[in-house]
């Protein structure tokens, strides 16, 4: 009878198991179920006012999507964050954001999501005063900006760039997103893009353009001028319809691996 016994419990060992695993597989089934976080369905978002030290402020940005806004309205010596967030994690810790002021000058913008399954959004929209330099350093997340006179730098691994209405020195780079600037006054703009298309539209006569894309088409709209114009790309083809002179101060250089060029004057 032991022996029987002893049969009877090995047998029932591996379905244990299963039912287990199944239970598992349920449990993980049922978080991808409820994915698709996105900020946007924060109807509840915090808005917080931090104290900024001198005319220039630094945003660690992490994974959130980014909005920079200049006002007018907009306290000197400060500047005011308004968040939005959703988060599911299935097998793991409580979803959560943070905010900090580091250094009087330095943004840092949190988000911690993980688990077997984790679906996290964040979205942040920041109000400066006029006169402030603002420097992005993105993780993965899309980033715009309009009303800036002052210097703007985005950096962003993996997320879209756009700007508008800005007349300050631009130094824009993703790693993986298209950027876009347009109705821009800027006199000195550097683009960058690992994986992307670029479009830059100018409302006012560059000083210098130098854009440059791994891989995507890349379109430059100037203001009626003469450019020294340098163009070209590894797999595509090259339209430069502005007028040119090797001699003029005002520099435009564009150059993909693979896309088309497109560099002409304003209709």
């Amino acid at each position: 009878m032991a022996r029987t016994r002893a049969r009877t419990a090995t047998r029932t060992r591996p379905r244990t198991r299963a039912a287990a695993l199944a239970a598992l597989v349920l449990v993980v089934g049922g978080g991808v179920g409820a994915c698709g976080a996105s900020a946007g369905n924060d109807k509840e978002p915090e808005t917080r006012t931090f104290g900024l030290h001198g005319r220039s402020l630094t945003v660690d940005s992490g994974d959130s999507a980014l909005d920079l806004v200049v006002s007018d309205s907009a306290k000197a010596g400060e500047i005011r964050v308004t968040r939005w967030f959703q988060g599911r994690v299935t097998l793991g810790g409580d979803p959560r954001v943070t905010w900090a002021m580091e250094d009087g000058d330095r943004l840092v913008l949190g988000m911690k999501c993980s688990g077997v399954v984790a679906d996290c959004s964040a979205r942040h929209r920041i109000v400066v005063p006029r006169g402030v330099a603002v420097t992005v350093e993105g993780g993965d997340g899309r980033v715009s900006a309009k009303g800036f006179a002052e210097a703007l730098t985005i950096r962003t691994g993996d997320g879209s760039v756009r700007v508008g209405d800005s007349s300050g020195a631009l130094d824009l780079h993703s790693g993986d997103g298209s950027v876009r600037a347009v109705g821009v006054d800027a006199r000195r703009i550097r683009v960058r893009t690992g994986d992307g298309s670029v479009r830059l539209e100018l409302a006012a006569v560059p000083d210098l353009v130098d854009s440059r894309s791994g891989d995507g088409s890349v379109s430059i709209v100037l203001p009626r001028a003469t450019y020294r114009v340098t163009a070209g790309s590894g797999d595509g083809s090259v339209h430069v319809d502005v007028p040119r002179d090797r001699s003029s101060s005002h520099l435009v250089t564009a150059h993909t691996g693979d896309g088309k060029i497109t560099v002409r004057t304003a209709n």
